[in-house]
């Protein structure tokens, strides 16, 4: 499976780019970033440096996903999302020179496995977004996401519970939960979803 790589994306020589990943134009990718295979960065974006994506991650338009972000299998960032790595952002020191790579330490942003972020939304490092989270377009975090969460507005809050299907859980009574689309039971525990593995009767 080749890499696919547009000329007019800028991709360092020192990063590395798995098989069946897709570069589209205008891209950035810095040196050091790993991207798993059968990625897609879309028009536009920017990966920073180091930044490391598993398997089937999808990057769109316009997105800027700063180092040292971490993101899991099968991720999708929608277009113009950020992903911050400064806790103080500062243009200069207390005393007016210029602020230097020494002057403060990057935080990334961390995306578990199957978490997908909306279009235009703000994650504030160092957040971790929980496996197949959900965080809705225009949507700023500010803290952790828990698994299967769906997480809208300024700051996000969780407002329903998603599937791995990406869709709304609907509620099956006892703090139980299930997805309309693939029949997959999940149970709620204080603040928790964890899908049900355990046999059902009818």
């Amino acid at each position: 499976m080749a890499v696919r790589i547009v000329d007019s994306a800028d991709v360092s020589d020192d990063a590395t780019v798995g098989d069946g990943s897709s570069i589209w134009h205008l891209a950035q990718v810095r040196e050091n970033a790993v991207l798993g295979e059968n990625c897609v960065v879309g028009r536009g974006a920017y990966i920073g440096t180091g930044v490391t994506m598993g398997d089937g991650c999808k990057v769109q338009n316009y997105a800027l996903v700063y180092e040292p972000a971490v993101l899991g299998t099968g991720v999708f960032i929608g277009p113009a999302v950020v992903l911050t790595n400064d806790h103080f952002p500062r243009a200069v020191n207390p005393d007016l020179t210029p602020k230097s790579a020494h002057d403060w330490e990057p935080v990334g942003v961390t995306l578990k496995d199957g978490a997908s972020v909306g279009a235009r939304a703000v994650c504030v490092a160092p957040v971790t977004i929980g496996a197949w989270a959900t965080v809705a377009a225009g949507a700023v975090v500010t803290k952790d996401v828990p698994d299967y969460a769906l997480v809208a507005g300024v700051p996000a809050k969780r407002i329903r519970w998603v599937g791995q299907a990406g869709v709304p859980l609907e509620a099956d009574g006892d703090n139980r939960w299930i997805c309309p689309v693939t029949g997959d039971r999940y149970l709620e525990s204080g603040d928790k979803l964890a899908r049900d593995e355990s046999p059902h009767y009818n």
